[in-house]
């Protein structure tokens, strides 16, 4: 894991504004503000090469269900901060969000999530991973990460061409999707809407996928979790999420067919129903119904 010292880089995105009240890191942004049962506010991570305009498709319906925060990771998005590791991106989370909150991360986002939740367990109530992995580049005792070998190609074609290697990792995540032509040129529409991120950004992104391995923190999960992955996924296989569930002390793992890597897009009924349903408060006893 790559654990060097980086000052904790500030975060923008939707939903900032609420999250920083009080707080004397710069950030910017605005809440999104639901107006249905009062949840414990939802907290979005994007994944690599991403930024928090990805959740568009969603958000109508989570801000029915009360308050939610889309961060952009440094260098992604409105953030124009470009440094980061996995240990500083945490540090900045914990720092800015002081209320109890749940997290939904995606792709690198679910890994910067899971550590998270294992650093500052008292933070976070519930976790989503989706397509997500603990261990993002094969190892020896790991077969279902990406080949360091492919991966090495991966960084070396991203500092001869960023761009283009930022559109064929589009192409990857969407490869074997339901719709996948229309959903392809529907992720180019969204990630050109705020721009390509920095290419610092995406160095150091790339270096957490490569050096990150959770599978140890695991166990150590305090939070229920919920594990969203997309059958056809070709960059975190749907057998990443069925590890995490058996290993992980209370997860639930929601498989959806036809989807590849970003289920939340090509199939967002679904996403949504396994979503809503998770993070729903238990009602009180006396609401409950019963049978007799």
């Amino acid at each position: 894991m790559n654990t060097h010292p980086h000052p904790n880089p500030p975060l923008e995105g939707e939903g900032m504004e609420k999250a920083r009240r009080g707080n004397p890191l710069p950030f910017k942004g605005r809440v999104r503000v639901g107006m249905g049962v009062p949840q414990v506010p939802l907290v979005l991570i994007h994944g690599w090469g991403m930024h928090s305009g990805m959740w568009d498709i969603i958000l109508p319906a989570l801000k029915r269900q009360g308050h939610v925060h889309c961060v952009d990771l440094p260098g992604h998005g409105k953030n124009i901060s470009a440094r980061f590791t996995l240990d500083s991106i945490v540090n900045t989370l914990a720092e800015t969000f002081t209320e109890p909150i749940n997290v939904c991360g995606w792709s690198l986002g679910g890994e910067i999530a899971l550590h998270w939740a294992q650093r500052f367990p008292q933070q976070i109530r519930k976790l989503i991973l989706v397509a997500s992995t603990p261990c993002f580049a094969e190892r020896a005792d790991w077969s279902c990460g990406m080949p360091q070998a492919t991966l090495q190609q991966f960084a070396a074609d991203l500092e001869r061409d960023h761009a283009g290697t930022l559109r064929r990792f589009l192409a990857l995540q969407v490869r074997g999707s339901d719709n996948e032509r229309a959903l392809l040129s529907d992720l180019r529409a969204q990630l050109d809407r705020r721009g390509e991120p920095d290419v610092q950004a995406l160095r150091d992104g790339l270096t957490i996928l490569r050096d990150t391995d959770l599978r140890a923190e695991l166990p150590l999960i305090q939070q229920p979790v919920l594990l969203i992955a997309g059958a056809r996924d070709r960059l975190t296989p749907p057998e990443a999420s069925r590890y995490m569930a058996e290993k992980l002390p209370d997860a639930r793992l929601i498989e959806i067919a036809g989807a590849a890597h970003a289920p939340f897009l090509s199939h967002p009924k679904e996403f949504l129903q396994g979503v809503i349903d998770f993070l729903q408060p238990p009602l009180p006893p006396g609401e409950r119904g019963f049978c007799g």
